[in-house]
C-alpha cells in the first residue's frame, strides 16, 4: 500500500457537489493498493500512520503523534499512486488491485485506524471525488508499506 500522508488544518471531500468526509485538525491520507498489498500492509500502515510523530511541540519540533493530538484521518482511495509511466505517455495502472479486492482492503484499512481510537472520515470508493486540503506546514509525507514490512 502506498499512502500520501498530509498534515493538515481541515480536510473534506466533495461527490456530486455533497460533503461525505470532512475533518479538522489531522491527516489526508491519500491511499493506494496495489496488486500484492494484503491485510498485513494495511495494519502495518495504519500502525505507522497514527503514530507518526509529525505534530510539533511548543519548541516546534516533531514531537507529537496523532493520537497525542486527538486528530482525525480522511482517508481518500488513489488507485493511481500505482501509476506507471516508464512507456509512453499514458500511465498504466496494472500494479494497482483490482477494484473489488482494494476496496475490501480500503475498509479493512479504515477500520484498522478506527480500532487505534482515531475517528475516521472517507470518501467514496471508485467515485469521482473533489477533494480540499488545507495543509498544515505543510508537511506531506509518503510511505509504501513494502518498505514498512
Amino acid at each position: 500500500m502506498r499512502a500520501v500522508i498530509q498534515r493538515v488544518k481541515r480536510s473534506w471531500v466533495e461527490v456530486e457537489g455533497r460533503v461525505v468526509g470532512s475533518i479538522g485538525r489531522g491527516l489526508n491520507v491519500l491511499l493506494g493498493i496495489g496488486k500484492d498489498d494484503d491485510e498485513k500492509d494495511a495494519e502495518v500502515l495504519a500502525k505507522k500512520i497514527v503514530n507518526l510523530r509529525i505534530f510539533e511541540n511548543e519548541k516546534g519540533k516533531f514531537y507529537y503523534s496523532l493520537l497525542d493530538i486527538g486528530g482525525h484521518i480522511l482517508v481518500i482511495s488513489q488507485f493511481t499512486l500505482y501509476a506507471n509511466v516508464r512507456k509512453g505517455r499514458r500511465p498504466s495502472f496494472e500494479e494497482a488491485k483490482a477494484p473489488s479486492e482494494a476496496e475490501r482492503l480500503y475498509e479493512f484499512f479504515i477500520e484498522r485506524l478506527k480500532d487505534e481510537g482515531i475517528k475516521v472520515e472517507k470518501g467514496i470508493f471508485g467515485a469521482m471525488m473533489n477533494v480540499y486540503i488545507e495543509n498544515w506546514g505543510p508537511v506531506t509525507i509518503v510511505m509504501d508499506s513494502k518498505e514498512l514490512l
